[in-house]
Order: structure tokens, then sequence, then C-alpha cells
């Protein structure tokens, strides 16, 4: 396993903006040799998704993406199965739904992203104040558990979300599900800027972030960015592991640039 938050800070201390593309885990035949592409091309990290058939956070693009994959049989223990035979060689974060990990239980779920290698999950319907029972096992088996802040988050919760993230704190640009937007919400700044207050720990911006310029715009503020739809997109239209590649090393060069 990869620990994501050393690996993340690391990269940071070097003065590297951080780029973590989002892939739907199973939605095609090809999807592990994407995530292999996606590593390559310059992913600090990836979040991989576990398909569910209720996704409260994801927009049209994910749920597509994740009915896909539920209909050609993906399980989240193939997902993850797929994940530890990719070893691509950067760290792993799951995004899935509470649900999934109540019904596997909590110890055998983090047990299970451990031995795959997958160091950090991502649960967005699980909240701050029943989150402990999860968090004691995934901190156990060394499995970051991944927070969001939104623009709606109260100050004093801020604080109390950001003492617990582990990973990153996932600064939500954007009100309202997953998508690709013309532009970056006019919250973003303000939203990292609370984080920035309450934390150390890295800030990758995701929930709209759907171009390189938008990329480099938030790592102006933030020191990362999440772009999920706009790379699923291009998967759902068949452009494969090479445009995944192409698509992925077109915001690595911009965060570079920049």
């Amino acid at each position: 396993m990869i620990a994501l938050e050393p690996w993340l800070r690391a990269r940071r201390t070097e003065g590297r903006k951080l780029l973590i593309p989002y892939l739907m885990g199973g939605m095609g035949d090809d999807w592990v040799e994407s995530l292999q592409a996606v590593a390559a091309a310059g992913a600090d990290a990836v979040e991989v998704g576990i398909p569910f058939s209720d996704p409260m956070i994801d927009g049209p693009v994910i749920q597509r993406a994740g009915l896909h994959a539920l209909d050609r049989g993906a399980t989240p223990a193939r997902v993850v199965d797929d994940v530890a035979a990719a070893a691509p060689g950067v760290p792993i974060a799951v995004m899935t739904y509470y649900n999934i990990v109540f019904r596997a239980g909590h110890r055998r779920m983090a047990r299970s992203l451990a031995a795959a290698g997958i160091g950090a999950a991502i649960l967005p319907d699980l909240p701050l104040e029943v989150l402990d029972p999860w968090a004691r096992e995934a901190d156990a088996a060394g499995v970051a558990t991944v927070l969001l802040v939104a623009p709606s988050t109260p100050e004093d919760r801020v604080g109390r979300i950001c003492e617990r993230s582990r990973g990153f704190v996932y600064a939500v640009a954007h009100m309202g599900v997953t998508g690709e937007r013309e532009t970056l919400g006019h919250d973003t700044e303000d939203v990292v800027r609370r984080i920035r207050g309450a934390t150390d720990t890295p800030v990758c911006v995701g929930v709209g972030v759907s171009t390189a310029g938008q990329a480099r715009a938030a790592c102006e503020v933030a020191d990362g960015v999440v772009v999920g739809s706009a790379l699923v997109r291009r998967l759902l239209e068949g452009g494969g592991p090479e445009a995944a590649a192409d698509f992925v090393g077109e915001l690595r060069a911009a965060l570079d640039a920049g």
C-alpha cells in the first residue's frame, strides 16, 4: 500500500500541484488499462468509484458509468481485486456509499481495501457524527478516510471535519451533484481559505473541475484538483486508455506550467 497523505504531502513540498483523476471501477473491459494509463500520464493519485445503485452526489455522467458497470456485473470485491491486480504505482482512494461499507462490515471492508493496496476511502453520505465506527477500523487498517467541505459547511463544522479528515480534505467547488461546469464555483476560493485556516492537510478541489484552465485556476488557491466527469465522459464516448492518458497529460501539463 502507498499511504495517501504522506505521498501527497511529499509532492506538495516539492512544489508540485496535485492531480487526482476519477475513474468508475468496472465500467468497461479496459478500465484497468485506463487506470494504469492515467497513473502513467501524471496522476498523483487516482480516485476509483465503486458503483452503487443510488449515488446521491453523482451527476448524470458518473451515474451512467456506474449503471453501466453494474450492468456488466461489477461488484465491490471485483473492483477492489482489479485495483490490486493493476498495481498502478500511485495511491488509490475508492469512492463509494455507506450502504456498501455497512453491508460488508467495517472491519472486513477496511481490511480488504488495505490488502488490495488501496490507501483511502471517500464516503460522502457518512456524516461526521456517525463516522467513528468506520473510521476506527479504517485507521487500524491504515486506510485514510477523506472528508468533504462544501460551500454551505458551517465554520465550526469545517474545523471538526478537517481535524478528522485523512489523506486530503476534499473542497467541494459547487453545491449539487458532480458534473462538468463552464466555470469554477464562485465559492471555491472561500472554501479553500476556510479549510486552510483549520488544517495543514493537503486541500484538493473537486465537483465541477472540467478543463485544464479550471484545474490551473483552482490550484492558484488549492494544493490540487480532483477531475471526474470530464474524464469519465471521454471513456463513455469510447475514448479508451489512450484518450484518458491524453486528457490527464493535458491537465498535468497545465498544472506544471502554472
